[in-house]
């Protein structure tokens, strides 16, 4: 008889700095899931490596050098597992633990990825999330490339696992810390290759992170420049938030005829349709004699959106926006031409959720 062969070893793998706000939870949250936890502290000047002992990690130590996928590959090295799950000390685990067990039977030879529920101030008091699916779950010998945003590199498929995990890195709160962390290596990274369209999609989300618009529109129109971007998994992210950064800087017939243009990949997009009604709102504000004219177009956008429903599979997709917050958009439009029980059916259909 042949023996069962023994369970193959998984390793949460997480590389953190001054992060002892937030650690615990993450440490907490996948400890239940793992066979070992991991955390290289790569410069520390609170209780973050305590923490992280604390909490049951083996916590290890590196020297900075302003490249991420390095200390990513140090840490992949000390962990050695069969499987590494790959997180950063401002994520947890909501759900999907199940699918982390699985693995200790399942041959490693796929990259997993896991879907990220990223969580941002929308307004004060009210959050919002927007969707994507990363891949985050690393055979042991997948090793990472990118001195920034930096990226797996493998030849394996990708399956999506049922594995859910929060991330608020970009709440206001914590903005502040991060200003600036990643631009001076986007700079570096870009300096070393122009050529490439993700790093300049990434450098124009850092800019409109902090509202600063003009940067974030230069750094999208130079990557919708290159010939790979509007076949990458990210491009329709970057159509909503470009046509979001024309707006804001009052360059509606630029976005229109950037909306234009993308009718078709932006099809089966409610994130897409739900920029293209917001550009149309602001527009007939500001020229009210258009506005008429404008009316039923910025309807239908919100309509589609609602037809379209939500789709979180799609990258960068946000919560809501095809279903309550659209539903909302147009029951304020609805009111304000005359037509308040339509408007009290929609937002009855689409409750705002508590």
């Amino acid at each position: 008889m042949t023996a069962a062969a023994p369970p193959r070893r998984l390793a949460l793998v997480v590389i953190a700095r001054d992060e002892a706000g937030c650690i615990a939870r993450l440490l907490s949250s996948v400890r239940p899931w793992v066979d070992d936890m991991l955390v290289l502290d790569t410069g520390s000047r609170d209780a973050t490596a305590r923490i992280a002992a604390e909490h049951g990690a083996r916590v290890e130590h590196f020297t900075w050098c302003d490249d991420f996928a390095a200390a990513r590959n140090r840490a992949l090295d000390l962990a050695g597992a069969d499987w590494h799950l790959v997180l950063d000390a401002d994520e947890w685990v909501i759900s999907g633990g199940e699918a982390l067990q699985a693995l200790r039977k399942t041959t490693p030879d796929f990259v997993g990825a896991m879907q990220l529920r990223d969580r941002f101030d929308q307004a004060p008091g009210r959050q919002a999330e927007a969707i994507g699916w990363l891949s985050r779950v690393l055979p042991g010998p997948v090793r990472y490339a990118g001195r920034v945003h930096e990226q797996p590199r493998h030849d394996l498929p990708v399956r999506r696992l049922a594995l859910v995990v929060g991330h608020d890195g970009y709440v206001t709160e914590r903005l502040a810390d991060k200003r600036g962390r990643n631009r001076r290596l986007l700079a570096q990274a870009l300096t070393e290759a122009p050529g490439d369209a993700y790093l300049w999609y990434q450098l124009g989300k850092d800019c409109a992170v902090y509202d600063e618009h003009q940067a974030a529109e230069d750094a999208f129109a130079r990557a919708c420049d290159l010939p790979a971007a509007a076949a990458s998994p990210w491009w329709l992210d970057l159509v909503a938030r470009r046509l979001f950064a024309l707006k804001c800087l009052g360059r509606h017939a630029e976005a229109m005829d950037f909306a234009q243009t993308q009718m078709d990949a932006g099809a089966d997009s409610p994130d897409f349709f739900f920029a293209l009604g917001d550009l149309l709102l602001d527009l007939a504000a500001l020229q009210p004699a258009q506005a008429g004219e404008l009316l039923p177009m910025i309807e239908a956008a919100w309509q589609r959106c609602l037809t379209l429903g939500e789709r979180p599979g799609q990258t960068g997709a946000v919560a809501g926006r095809g279903s309550f917050l659209a539903a909302h958009n147009l029951a304020v439009v609805l009111e304000g031409t005359d037509r308040a029980d339509e408007a009290a059916a929609l937002r009855a259909a689409y409750p705002q959720p508590c």
